[in-house]
């Protein structure tokens, strides 16, 4: 079972991207990101057409969540997470698929910082840590997938001392993004290629695709009940280089 997450930087703008890459690669289920389109304009025809259901959150200009699924319907069982009555923006949407809970993630860039944007990261990670808390004392198949916006480490970013004061680097949000990991949740990727070079996001400008110069920071973290399952894991890079692709590549794993 192939697993895939993607920052589509605009669902609408990017779609023949989107339906390209499905048709070659075939995932069984994907996360997207950055919908960037209100709930009545998700292309839905056009992805069922492509073989896909899909349930989704919009929200105009900014933000939206979705999970497509080429078997199983996802069944939504969380359009938000607790924590936070007010909280309107469109980023987290947890399903079921099978005997899998899927949790689609776009959690908050954070930048300026300091400012309420840096302010609303952490407070968004903190309602994370204590909901995926509870799902991991769930003992189910557990799998928070998105973009995460931070790079938990200096290997997953091109050049470390140009983000010390960007909120996707800052010690406090890698220190969360730690304390999330010591709930007992594995970094699919780290967790098969612990010393690779690995990006899956390369800004539009300076060259940063040609020059390699990227950042980590869609992540898969997987529930104990899950890891057994890992086989492989990667980052499609050649889609980031595809005309009028997003910034971000897709990534994937592979389950038994």
């Amino acid at each position: 079972m192939k697993i895939a997450t993607y920052n589509v930087n605009g669902v609408n703008g990017r779609l023949p991207v989107l339906l390209k890459w499905l048709k070659e690669e075939k995932p069984d289920v994907v996360c997207l990101q950055e919908l960037k389109a209100p709930q009545d304009k998700f292309p839905e025809a056009e992805i069922l057409e492509a073989g896909y259901k899909s349930v989704w959150l919009g929200q105009k200009s900014w933000n939206g969540v979705a999970v497509l699924s080429k078997k199983s319907e996802p069944i939504i069982s969380r359009k938000s997470l607790p924590g936070d009555d007010s909280d309107e923006a469109s980023r987290y949407l947890e399903v079921k698929i099978d005997d899998l809970i899927i949790c689609c993630i776009y959690l908050p860039n954070g930048n300026p910082v300091p400012g309420p944007k840096f302010d609303y990261k952490m407070q968004w990670f903190e309602r994370l840590q204590a909901h995926a808390e509870m799902l991991i004392t769930s003992r189910k198949k557990v799998l928070l997938i998105g973009d995460f916006n931070v790079m938990p480490t200096e290997k997953d970013v091109y050049k470390p001392e140009k983000f010390a004061k960007d909120a996707l680097f800052l010690p406090e949000v890698r220190d969360a993004f730690h304390d999330l990991i010591g709930q007992g949740w594995t970094d699919a990727l780290r967790h098969l290629h612990p010393d690779e070079t690995i990006y899956t996001f390369w800004d539009y400008f300076r060259n940063a695709y040609q020059r390699n110069a990227g950042l980590r920071i869609d992540h898969f973290l997987l529930s104990p009940e899950v890891l057994p399952q890992l086989k492989k894991a990667g980052v499609d890079k050649e889609v980031r280089g595809w005309e009028k692709s997003s910034d971000h590549a897709p990534v994937w794993i592979e389950l038994e």
